[in-house]
């Protein structure tokens, strides 16, 4: 799976009895624990408001880790991890909660006889990530130790506009340099994802028509079958364009449209990404009514049981204009990819979960087929299959056996799960490992950051203007609003729905 081993490390969880931590943190840094490829000296400190002693958060990590694993747990392993577990009951913006953090980290220290790297993890609200980093700095927790410079990992949503983005990284970058910055996109962790690269730069027979003179256009989709769940009071004020397309899906378009790098470095692969962003053609005020659809799904079929609307779930407003479905048509303004649309959607209460990158190649030019075959050739497409079941597939067309008037669509698939027989690490697992490497590739620049934003905040200040279709404009269990399925019956395509 992996091939290095980090140095010793106290791996510090601010919001450390949040949903985050319980369900992805721990679990994961256990399953690096059973693999061993944790350091062979490895600390967890929580910090969180909840009144806990170690021994009641060392119980709480237990069954956070024997309930949301993804394989058998084994008791003398999780034991050993737990036996360096400790935590810090205190409010984020208590000066005393970073005094005891400090002490504690010093003990730590003290017992296993040498300095550990610290690599401070937040997993609050966004609304904490000011507060925190600013108590870091005054504790002097940001300062250099006797083991190097600390690091810091920031989850999403980094802002919610540019200015925002810009401000927070101004902030964080007072006392942490670039390098020390890890600011996750788990999307970036899913192995698929990773594969992009790989698929795309070595293999000789698919790069050479990877641009306008082969592909028609590409299309992008992140879908989901669940609702907003019990993030309603987060939902209302970011809505989908905020919480999955300036990310996800934004950082997935710039993976399969940048332009070769010379070599995997890091920095090489960020500013790759960070020049695609940078081509992207803006989405002006006026252009939103075309380019861009909101939706907000209502009450329907869901896995053969019925579900509420939107406005119905829990925290959300019962006249609600947060959006919980996007599309977009985008354009790339560069060598490679002018005239070739990219069409991008992702929603909450879809027909399935989905997660994959359709590349459909222009048709051939004359069909031989015209006055012999009752249906022509269809386009080929290539499918990168995130979620899932992650592969890759081929579509082409063939003769169907018998027939001297029919052809038929075929597929070749290929499935790592079946190709491997081995679980594939989860995305938490890759990237808590890479940040203690210091591997920064799947982790977003500081530029790009606020590259994507930049693009997203003028379709958000279009919007603001502009009233939505009348909510909810699609039915739960459904594909999504007609308008997406307009928006590229306008240019005489159809969204790829299987």
């Amino acid at each position: 799976m992996f091939s290095n081993k980090p140095e010793p490390t106290i791996l510090i969880i601010f919001g450390a009895t949040g949903d985050l931590a319980k369900k992805k943190l721990l679990p994961a840094i256990y399953r690096l624990k059973s693999l061993k490829l944790l350091p062979h000296v490895f600390s967890i400190v929580g910090m969180a408001t909840r009144r806990l002693d170690d021994a009641a958060y060392r119980a709480y990590a237990d069954e956070a880790v024997r309930k949301h694993c993804r394989v058998a747990v084994d008791n003398g392993i999780v034991g050993e991890l737990l036996n360096n577990v400790w935590f810090i009951s205190s409010a984020f913006d208590d000066t005393d909660g970073y005094g005891a953090l400090a002490a504690r980290l010093d003990e730590i220290d003290r017992a296993v006889g040498a300095p550990c790297s610290r690599l401070f993890y937040l997993a609050t609200p966004p609304s904490f990530f000011p507060v925190i980093i600013e108590k870091l700095r005054a504790s002097g927790l940001s300062a250099k130790t006797a083991n190097g410079l600390p690091k810091i990992i920031i989850e999403k949503p980094f802002g919610t506009d540019r200015e925002s983005a810009c401000a927070l990284n101004e902030l964080v970058l007072k006392d942490f340099d670039e390098e020390q910055v890890y600011r996750i996109d788990h999307y970036l962790g899913k192995e698929t994802v990773q594969n992009i690269l790989y698929f795309r730069f070595s293999n000789g027979i698919y790069e050479p028509i990877w641009n306008r003179r082969y592909i028609d256009h590409v299309q992008i989709t992140a879908a989901e079958v669940i609702g907003v769940e019990d993030r309603g009071k987060y939902f209302e004020e970011a809505g989908t364009l905020r919480d999955m397309v300036q990310n996800h899906i934004l950082q997935l378009l710039s993976l399969v449209a940048m332009e070769p790098p010379i070599n995997m470095d890091a920095d090489t692969i960020r500013w790759k990404k960070l020049e695609l962003l940078r081509a992207l053609r803006p989405i002006e005020a006026e252009d939103t009514p075309e380019l861009t659809v909101r939706g907000q799904y209502g009450a329907g079929i869901v896995n053969a049981e019925s579900v509420a609307e939107y406005r119905a779930e829990k925290d959300v407003s019962n006249d609600s204009q947060a959006e919980t479905f996007v599309a977009l048509k985008v354009m790339v303004d560069n060598w490679r990819w002018a005239g070739v649309p990219f069409y991008l959607r992702t929603g909450k209460r879809l027909k399935k979960n989905l997660t994959e990158i359709a590349v459909h190649f222009k048709q051939v030019p004359i069909s031989l087929f015209t006055k012999t075959i009752l249906a022509g050739p269809e386009s080929n497409v290539l499918i990168l299959k995130i979620q899932p079941d992650e592969g890759i597939a081929f579509q082409f067309n063939v003769k169907l056996p018998g027939s001297a008037k029919h052809m038929e669509k075929v597929t070749m698939d290929f499935s790592y799960k079946n190709a491997f027989k081995a679980d594939l690490p989860e995305a938490y697992e890759r990237l808590i490992l890479d940040c203690m490497l210091g591997d920064s590739t799947l982790f977003p620049h500081k530029a790009g950051i606020e590259a994507s934003w930049e693009f997203i905040t003028r379709i958000l200040d279009g919007w603001e203007n502009q009233q939505p279709s009348k909510f909810p404009n699609y039915s739960a269990g459904s594909w999504g609003p007609r308008e997406s399925d307009a928006l590229l019956a306008k240019d005489g395509k159809v969204w790829r729905n299987e």
